[in-house]
């Protein structure tokens, strides 16, 4: 990946722990960032389609927006204002697609987890 795309999903990961910060979220959501969203890697015990579904699905900044946009709109009209966690948990998946696509994993094709949209990951990657 291009070293500009790098910098600009590093720019967003940080944005995001920021966010968290200022919003107050317990220290947990921090440590949920790094490897909550990867337990949508189970689905590939099932087979490549549903294992690339359930991860782009955790791993998808526009799930994630739509949860931060319902976090604020709860907030903010006092609506059950104890499901604040809905906007920390849009803001936690969108850190964590940022830091995995600063990393090079990207959002996968069902072809197998190494086939993403930002190119195939992994040592044979190198090799080609």
């Amino acid at each position: 990946m291009k070293l500009i795309l790098k910098l600009e999903e590093l720019a967003m990961w940080i944005l995001s722990i920021l966010l968290l910060y200022f919003a107050k979220a317990e220290w947990w959501w921090y440590a949920l960032m790094f490897l909550g969203p990867d337990v949508s890697m189970l689905g590939y015990l099932v087979n490549n389609k549903v294992g690339a579904w359930s991860y782009n699905l955790f791993h998808h900044k526009g799930v994630a927006a739509v949860l931060i946009i319902a976090g604020i709109i709860i907030v903010d009209n006092n609506i059950f204002s104890d499901l604040i966690w809905i906007g920390y948990l849009g803001l936690m998946l969108f850190g964590h697609s940022s830091m995995d696509r600063f990393f090079g994993y990207g959002l996968k094709y069902e072809n197998g987890f190494k086939f993403t949209h930002l190119g195939k990951i992994g040592k044979s990657a190198k090799d080609e």
